[in-house]
């Protein structure tokens, strides 16, 4: 009886020497693992970071153009899209022909989609709002300048948006747009077309 003890016994240290082996091996990942998903010591968390820093994220800007009913203008980006990083200013240009046998005159005026990030969008500055004349069958360059504000990367209401969209409407006059309603839910007015990159008239 007193031997089968001593071999149990015996049996229970291997045990515990094995089992504080097999702890002392695995502490090392153990801790590393540990150090990883808090922080500890210095480590770089993988994954994720919720308040990730904007700087280099990027982001799709798609251009639209339409032209109002009468308005014998042929109108159109010169791009179909630009992915530029977040802060960054970046030049785009539409171009419209006059269809008509005379001169004819129009006032453009825009949106931007999803509207939750249009106080995002920054146009430094574009051909909006002001009137654009274009000769008979003559065709002209507008030029615009814009930004995407970083900040829509820290609105937990615009994180998920990575694509916006510009649109330009012609009208033949202000007084037409406010009519078909399209005045009322335009971007602000912001100026004239840029200086350095006035509008340029074609002719074919």
């Amino acid at each position: 009886m007193a031997r089968r003890g001593n071999g149990i016994m015996a049996l229970s240290l291997v045990g515990v020497i094995v089992a504080m082996g097999g702890l002392a091996f695995a502490s090392v990942p153990l801790y590393r693992l540990f150090c990883a998903a808090t922080g500890y010591g210095g480590t770089p968390q993988i994954g994720r970071i919720a308040n990730a820093d904007a700087r280099g994220r990027m982001i799709t800007v798609r251009f639209n153009a339409d032209v109002a009913g009468g308005m014998p203008w042929r109108f159109a980006p010169e791009q179909a899209a630009i992915t530029l990083p977040l802060g960054e200013e970046q030049p785009a240009f539409y171009v419209a022909k006059n269809l008509a046998n005379a001169e004819v005159t129009g006032v453009s005026l825009y949106n931007v989609t999803p509207e939750k990030a249009a106080k995002y969008f920054h146009k430094i500055a574009c051909f909006c709002f002001n009137e654009q004349t274009i000769a008979a069958r003559g065709e002209a360059q507008f030029p615009l300048v814009f930004s995407v504000d970083p900040a829509i990367a820290d609105d937990p209401n615009t994180r998920d948006v990575t694509t916006i969209t510009l649109s330009y409407t012609f009208f033949p006059s202000l007084e037409a747009a406010k009519r078909s309603g399209a005045l009322a839910a335009a971007g602000p007015h912001i100026g004239a077309a840029p200086t350095r990159d006035p509008l340029i008239p074609r002719t074919n």
